[in-house]
């Protein structure tokens, strides 16, 4: 049997197609999103529970500012100015630290601090999709532990805090 005269003598322009093809290929067996789905089914990803402390934030109504973040239940998640998708808001409660006085009868008292009454400290408990790797918890391609920098991102407000806590659901 006779092979066709394309068979017997590719040209250049076959292999450029065929190297195309190859690439295509490729692309789509190393997609992030495919990627992303074989993670999550062979158990590489897991949900984490992260802590975050925002401190010193100028804020005109603190508790109209965290009941709307808990309204909103998501927010955007940034890592060292890299962005590492949507995290679901668990809790965000007001942290402001009190006066502390003790009494000659050795009782101790609490008070709100006046002077720190404009300066909302919050602290954020949020939930993440993250892989749990061998130096620790990975989200959105970036390493995360207690100290990092990250900003949190809503419909009204950006603010910058640190990772606290991180912990496996």
């Amino acid at each position: 049997m006779r092979r066709p005269s394309w068979l017997q003598h590719p040209t250049p322009v076959d292999a450029v197609a065929g190297l195309i093809a190859l690439t295509a290929l490729a692309g789509v067996v190393w997609s992030p999103k495919l990627t992303n789905a074989v993670a999550r089914a062979t158990g590489s990803i897991q949900p984490v529970q992260i802590s975050v402390d925002v401190r010193n934030l100028p804020m005109a109504d603190p508790e109209g500012f965290l009941q709307s973040i808990r309204d909103e239940g998501r927010l955007s998640f940034v890592i060292r100015n890299q962005p590492a998708g949507s995290v679901r808001v668990l809790s965000a409660q007001n942290i402001s630290p009190k006066l502390v006085s003790v009494m000659p009868d050795g009782s101790v008292i609490q008070a709100d601090n006046p002077s720190a009454a404009a300066l909302l400290y919050a602290r954020f408990d949020l939930e993440a999709d993250a892989e749990k790797g061998e130096s620790g918890v990975v989200i959105g391609g970036t390493k995360l532990k207690i100290g990092v920098p990250v900003e949190l991102e809503g419909n009204m407000y950006r603010v910058n805090g640190v990772v606290s806590g991180v912990a496996q659901s």
